[in-house]
């Protein structure tokens, strides 16, 4: 007990364990001081060492071949024993029957814990692709969100003696600045948009910058990027080379739009030339298409025509044959007569059939029996009754019999309302053909 009956020889902390509510590394020391002497790291035997859930504690043993490491997992709560400690057994004898002191620094790692970093990219000149001679002042602000997940690739690339979180945020910082000061000068060229636009890209540079930056993050410092947010790209609208830029924009703008508006007039006179031209070639051409049916009508016509008067004469002189048939020899020849009545009969049915056959060329409905005229059919009003409907031929008798008169209220179907007879023009005919009333008696 005399070895380690003074706290100062080191080693009479029976507890070991981290009490910070936000780190990521943190070194424990006896005495909480800044040292690093053999008595602060010399650790006994049946300490109680403590790890919560979520974190890790690294014991770092320096030996002549090297640095070694035993690796405690929270939730722990035991006494170190070599039987919890792998490295630790194969570099420690037992003597004092265990209780004898070890050299070792002992560090906690937060691997549950989230380290959220601001950030903030100062003014930087970027140049639009259409007008390379304005540059425009352009500033970035965001939050980065990083943790740690390979605590063995960490410990390799971090020294955790003394280690401060500040220096590594300053380091990740930088790494920051420069790949979004990289991706959003380099975008308005690469997507071909104007550089007062690229707040229109914000998630797509959000996107590239969160993939260079995580490999770097991984590689270089052994820290997992979480999440990237870019929360704004701000343009300094007060800048000469911002009025500049929308100065000349809006000249390009009133330019090209002059030029459109040149070419879409001009496409319309050139639409409407065409649609008079068209125009014209139609009617024309339903000009020529008139003139042909009327001229193949007359040629058919006269055909027509031009075939029944030679069919006329071959039946006049045939009937001039059949009359001299008649009187064979200077008397009466019956059988002439017989066969002259024949040969009129079918002189008679070739002429009718003729004559329908031209009836039929003639008609412009190629034959067709033409529809029969409509049904006209009017109810009447006689003393306050109805009576009705009559036809045509039945209104013209009551007209006659002067039941039916131009005062008369008449109504058919479709009417509204009764009407007077006198008022409708469809029934005008009927009274002209009432006769005039008969003289008054002779006096």
């Amino acid at each position: 007990m005399g070895l380690f009956g003074k706290k100062s020889e080191g080693g009479f902390m029976d507890i070991i364990r981290c009490d910070e509510k936000e780190y990521l590394v943190w070194k424990w020391r006896p005495s909480g001081e800044a040292n690093t002497t053999n008595k602060e790291n010399a650790i006994r035997y049946g300490s109680s060492l403590r790890v919560k859930d979520g974190e890790l504690a690294v014991f770092v043993y320096k030996q002549k071949d090297g640095t070694l490491q035993d690796f405690i997992h929270g939730p722990f709560d035991q006494t170190i024993k070599t039987a919890n400690f792998p490295i630790l057994a194969s570099i420690v004898g037992l003597a004092f029957g265990g209780a004898s002191p070890f050299q070792a620094e002992i560090y906690f790692i937060n691997l549950s814990g989230n380290i959220q970093l601001k950030f903030g990219v100062p003014w930087f000149d970027v140049a639009d692709p259409r007008f390379s001679d304005f540059a425009v002042p352009v500033a970035a602000r965001g939050t980065i969100t990083f943790n740690i997940t390979d605590y063995q690739g960490f410990i390799k690339l971090n020294r955790l003696i003394n280690f401060e979180l500040e220096d590594l945020n300053k380091q990740i910082k930088d790494a920051v600045t420069k790949y979004t000061k990289a991706i959003i000068s380099n975008t308005p060229s690469d997507k071909q948009i104007p550089v007062i636009q690229l707040e229109k890209k914000i998630l797509e540079i959000n996107d590239q910058i969160a993939t260079h930056l995580g490999s770097r993050l991984q590689n270089d410092f052994g820290v997992n990027l979480k999440a990237f947010d870019l929360a704004t790209i701000e343009i300094d609208k007060e800048s000469q080379g911002y009025i500049e830029l929308r100065k000349v924009t809006a000249e390009q703008v009133t330019k090209v739009t002059s030029a459109q508006n040149d070419i879409l007039i001009k496409n319309q006179q050139d639409l409407q030339q065409i649609n008079a031209q068209n125009m014209e070639e139609t009617l024309r051409l339903q000009r020529e298409e008139a003139q042909r049916a009327q001229k193949l009508q007359t040629e058919t016509n006269f055909i027509n025509t031009h075939a029944l008067n030679q069919q006329t004469e071959v039946l006049k002189t045939a009937a001039d044959s059949l009359g001299n048939m008649g009187n064979m020899g200077g008397g009466m020849n019956p059988a002439g007569m017989m066969t002259g009545m024949m040969m009129g009969g079918a002189m008679g049915g070739q002429m009718a059939n003729m004559m329908n056959q031209m009836g039929q060329n003639m008609n412009p409905a190629n034959g067709q029996t033409p529809p029969p005229p409509p049904i006209i059919q009017y109810s009447i009003s006689l003393n306050g009754q109805t009576s009705g409907p009559f036809n045509w031929q039945q209104l013209q008798q009551m007209v006659l019999a002067g039941q039916l008169t131009k005062g008369t209220y008449v109504w058919k179907q479709g009417m509204a309302n009764w009407e007077l007879a006198g008022n409708i023009q469809e029934l005008g005919s009927l009274f002209l053909s009432v006769p005039p009333p008969p003289p008054p008696p002779v006096p």
